[in-house]
C-alpha cells in the first residue's frame, strides 16, 4: 500500500489547518477505541488506519459525528411506539 501524507488529507478535509486534522483524527481514534470499525482496509496501527479513512475521504467534520453512532434499526417495535398516542397514568 501506498503511504499515507498528512498532505493527502489535509487536500482531502480543504483546510490547510493541521491543528484542525489533529482534532479530526482523534475523534476518529476515540471512536476506534470505543468499538467503532475501520472503514479503511489495512493491518496498520489506528493513527495510520485513521489517517487512511481521511485522505479517502471516509471521515469528514462533516460526518464525524454521525459515525460514532450506532446505526439506527427500524422495527415494528420502536414504529408503534413512535406512532402510539401517550397515556397519562
Amino acid at each position: 500500500m501506498a503511504r499515507i501524507t498528512v498532505e493527502d488529507c489535509l487536500s482531502q478535509i480543504g483546510n490547510e489547518n493541521r491543528f484542525a486534522l489533529i482534532h479530526l483524527g482523534v475523534a476518529r481514534v476515540k471512536q476506534h477505541r470505543k468499538g467503532q470499525p475501520f472503514l479503511a482496509k489495512g493491518k496498520n496501527k489506528e493513527t495510520v488506519m485513521t489517517l487512511r479513512e481521511i485522505a479517502a475521504g471516509q471521515v469528514t467534520f462533516d460526518n464525524i459525528k454521525s459515525l460514532g453512532q450506532p446505526p439506527q434499526v427500524e422495527t415494528e417495535e420502536t414504529e408503534a411506539e413512535a406512532s402510539a398516542p401517550e397515556t397519562a397514568s
